[in-house]
């Protein structure tokens, strides 16, 4: 795979942006991609389907950016960066990359969590980005966020066995407030943004369209992850300077590879 420049559309966040992020934890429709490079990164998301085990699913594996250049170029887009500095200030680095898919008739879930309560990082202030590479609504089970939940700190969660739950852990639908529910709906190269303690999840693909989202993981340099809970836990400087060294250092990918589980460290993708 041949790294090239994808065209886009981007512009940075109006200061009502900024203030809806701070209110409501999230913002959707952010154009991005130009047509030409939809298209591009849609074929490279079937090229990176086809590089994986038959034994692996796509939904189910991270760290992209540790193991592939082109995805790494993706990271790097200057537009998609403008977005994030937007929220994050002028230093901020990457340090996860999945592919959050649903094929027709897949039958997988993503219940209703939030991101925070997974990651060992403090302070908590991740964002979020989520590239749609194909349209997404809620017909084919777009993402859907509990608007203003990150400002209520952290709910309860409870493990679960259904084996369709792309995550492990839940929040009890009797929890939300189906009025405060809002779909993301978004055309293939927009982007939706969303804070580590917003409520969101997306139910089943029922459609006969796939769904596809790049979702790229973002803190500010301050941000330390404790490496006692993840080892494997590497920072990827994308925007400014780290003053701050909290963490490990990536190495940058130069291979066409790909990730077989959720957790991996870049050594791995010598």
């Amino acid at each position: 795979m041949t790294t090239t420049e994808l065209g886009t559309v981007g512009r940075r966040l109006t200061s009502g942006e900024q203030q809806q992020y701070r209110d409501d934890g999230y913002l959707t429709g952010l154009p991005l991609f130009d047509a030409a490079a939809v298209k591009q990164m849609q074929r490279r998301f079937g090229e990176l389907c086809e590089l994986l085990p038959a034994d692996v699913e796509m939904g189910r594996v991270n760290c992209w950016h540790k193991a592939n250049r082109w995805i790494d170029h993706v990271c790097r887009t200057p537009a998609l960066l403008d977005y994030v500095e937007d929220l994050a200030g002028p230093n901020f680095f990457l340090w996860g990359a999945q592919f959050f898919c649903k094929f027709p008739g897949d039958g997988t879930i993503v219940p209703w969590h939030q991101d925070a309560q997974y990651w060992p990082l403090s302070p908590r202030k991740a964002v979020t980005a989520w590239i749609a590479l194909f349209d997404t609504d809620r017909e084919n089970a777009a993402m859907q966020v509990v608007k203003g939940t990150h400002q209520t700190g952290d709910v309860e969660h409870r493990t679960s066995d259904n084996e369709n739950y792309i995550l492990p852990e839940e929040i009890d639908s009797a929890a939300i407030d189906a009025s405060r529910v809002v779909s993301l709906d978004m055309r293939a190269g927009e982007m939706s943004l969303h804070d580590d303690g917003l409520i969101h999840g997306s139910g089943a693909n029922e459609s006969d369209r796939v769904r596809v989202g790049l979702t790229l993981r973002f803190c500010a340099t301050d941000v330390k992850c404790d490496l006692d809970v993840w080892p494997y836990f590497e920072a990827f400087l994308v925007r400014g300077i780290d003053e701050f060294q909290h963490n490990p250092q990536g190495k940058i990918p130069t291979q066409d590879g790909f990730p077989v589980t959720k957790f991996q460290h870049s050594s791995e993708f010598d």
